[in-house]
């Protein structure tokens, strides 16, 4: 049930799901920075991160050989050895996301990993990140890369919280628009 602005109580799953996205985004580079697999990440916590952000680190490192075979196939001029371990480790989320939660818009997918890109790498990043993701949706998610609305409780977001689009707004390619 999605919260409203003012309401008392934790977010469900113990954060909002952009919390647990940069959660797991930093997890997963840690992992690349030790040389460790996500999950031994994982094992070591001595507190495990809400639910969600176990999901996706879990599901990232089960299914690394696969995301990776898909940044390789759509980079354009670039390996994915020369890409900065925050684009390798965003871009493999929201492949993950669009690959195996179909329960999560690929608006939100999308936006969520371009935010994160602005905020934690450059801005050559975020537009490189989205738009990876966004010429893999069209691939895998075809229905979808016409528009769709991004459903708040989803990303997580309260709008008034932490500056997610409000529900019923339409994402395209990563930007929001008023319908």
């Amino acid at each position: 049930m999605p919260r409203r602005a003012g309401s008392a109580g934790p977010p469900p799953e113990g954060g909002s799901r952009r919390q647990a996205r940069e959660r797991a985004l930093s997890l997963l580079y840690e992992a690349e920075t030790k040389d460790q697999e996500p999950a031994v990440v994982l094992a070591a916590l001595p507190v495990a991160p809400a639910e969600f952000a176990t999901a996706l680190v879990a599901g990232v490192g089960e299914h690394m050989a696969e995301l990776d075979d898909w940044i390789t196939r759509y980079a354009r001029d670039w390996t994915i050895d020369r890409m900065p371990a925050l684009d390798r480790a965003l871009l493999r989320i929201g492949i993950f996301e669009l690959l195996h939660r179909p329960d999560v818009p690929t608006g939100a997918v999308i936006s969520e990993a371009v935010e994160l890109a602005q905020r934690f790498s450059t801005e050559e990043s975020s537009k490189f990140v989205n738009g990876m993701l966004a010429r893999i949706a069209e691939t895998v998610r075809p229905a979808a890369s016409a528009g769709e609305t991004v459903d708040a409780e989803a990303v997580g977001a309260d709008p008034a919280e932490d500056d997610q689009a409000p529900a019923g707004e339409v994402v395209e390619d990563g930007l929001h628009q008023q319908r």
